[in-house]
């Protein structure tokens, strides 16, 4: 465990941003992270996970700690369910993998989501009509003051769109070490509400899904709209998705009828950010080597040599002119440090 200085970060983040940090250190076990923690108690810290959520608009001036935690196993099932932990170093994506293969039903609908599985319960991660709350059971996480390990349950996470206790009143207090979720070994809840993934299983001729049927068509379908960040610096999608009061709603709907929307609640909708932002014509709109992408306006890309300032620059004219023409605040589902 070596700790190096003017460490380069480019390749830890998936935006392929050339930032550096003062000092950086990758930890592959629970005494590893103790001792680093430990040794370094008065030096401001950075947690690093898969790079995948995160824009660096700037080097960072503190220890960055690389959380590389690896493994996965099953810790109890019955004839129904199985509890799973995996450790937070994990790739999500080829957990998720590896749960199908074992036909553990759950997390299918979140196949291809970028970064590794300690950041899934912070920004409670979803796609296609799953949530990571679905499916959480509880987490440990390391204090860091102290390096003591706490066990949040799925109620103490204060889960919501995005949104968990790890991005508020624990924030930049705990490093999340393994996850454990529930999955079922039988009866699997097969969920293709989402017109997206039945149209695509409609293509193969597929009526009755399997788990993997399902993860093979949210490939599809992500791989159709989403750029590979090793070929294309993004980041998933950078900004939520707005959600409004229907009283609101109403108002802005009667303006732009053609405007798509999804109720949430008797008094919430959903409005697509990838709708809003099409429309206010930045679709494949390039800034130098910034941009949004072609085929999906909610990403926004690192063509070869842009900045993270100049993406955040992009960022705000998007959330301005989305803004000025509906009258609807976007927020940046990315943590822009």
């Amino acid at each position: 465990m070596e700790i190096q200085s003017n460490f380069s970060l480019k390749k830890y983040n998936t935006f392929g941003i050339e930032a550096s940090a003062k000092q950086f250190v990758a930890v592959h076990s629970i005494d590893e992270l103790k001792t680093v923690l430990a040794e370094n108690k008065n030096e401001k810290k950075f947690i690093l996970g898969g790079g995948s959520n995160m824009l660096l608009t700037k080097d960072i001036e503190a220890l960055v700690i690389h959380i590389d935690l690896k493994g996965k196993k099953i810790t109890k099932e019955d004839d129904d369910f199985v509890w799973v932990e995996s450790q937070a170093g994990e790739t999500w994506h080829d957990f998720v993998l590896w749960t199908i293969d074992n036909n553990f039903g759950g997390l299918e609908n979140m196949s291809l989501i970028p970064g590794n599985v300690g950041t899934t319960p912070v920004q409670n991660i979803g796609a296609y009509g799953t949530e990571i709350k679905d499916t959480f059971v509880s987490c440990e996480a390391m204090n860091i003051a102290t390096q003591e390990i706490k066990t949040f349950e799925n109620a103490e996470c204060n889960f919501g769109y995005r949104e968990s206790i790890f991005k508020h009143e624990a924030k930049d207090q705990y490093i999340i070490t393994s996850v454990i979720f529930k999955l079922t070994k039988r009866n699997h809840k097969i969920n293709t509400s989402y017109g997206d993934i039945l149209a695509e299983l409609a293509k193969n001729n597929i009526t009755e899904p399997t788990l993997k049927d399902v993860s093979n068509a949210v490939i599809a379908i992500r791989q159709s709209k989403l750029p590979d960040p090793k070929e294309l610096g993004n980041s998933g999608s950078f900004f939520k998705n707005p959600i409004l009061l229907k009283s609101d709603f109403e108002k802005i709907h009667q303006k732009f009828p053609e405007m798509k929307f999804y109720e949430v609640s008797e008094t919430e909708v959903k409005v697509p950010a990838g709708w809003l932002i099409e429309q206010a014509g930045f679709k494949g709109k390039r800034f130098g080597d910034a941009g949004v992408h072609k085929n999906q306006a909610l990403v926004l890309v690192n063509y070869g040599n842009a900045t993270g300032q100049e993406i955040l620059e992009v960022s705000k004219e998007v959330q301005k002119t989305v803004f000025e023409t509906f009258g609807i605040q976007i927020e940046a589902e990315v943590n822009v440090i």
